[in-house]
């Protein structure tokens, strides 16, 4: 799986940095949970603090086209994300917690 960010552009209204970025891999789409650790690990942020929008795969391509959200604070990210957002980007513990029930 490779990433490539188009576009890094740095929204000081919302205190995020906006991100489009191209995913490139072979066989399957890879989750978002995968997307999102690979991105947070390219940014050298906390996975907490990053949000994908959106990952969107053309018709028989092995590439999607993505965008994310990063955010400076965990606070500021509550008072914007809409709640199905958040739902698809859980905190890193909450995935195990959801599993269990």
């Amino acid at each position: 799986m490779d990433i490539n960010i188009l576009k890094d552009k740095n929204n000081a209204l919302l205190n995020r940095r906006e991100l489009d970025f191209i995913l490139k891999y072979e066989g399957s789409t890879p989750s978002r949970s995968d997307v999102r650790n690979k991105l947070a690990a390219m940014l050298n942020a906390p996975l907490e603090l990053l949000v994908i929008q959106r990952i969107k795969t053309e018709y028989g391509m092995q590439e999607s086209k993505g965008y994310a959200k990063l955010y400076e604070d965990a606070s500021r990210m509550k008072e914007v994300e809409l709640g199905y957002v958040m739902k698809r980007n859980p905190a890193p513990g909450a995935e195990t917690e959801e599993e269990e029930a």
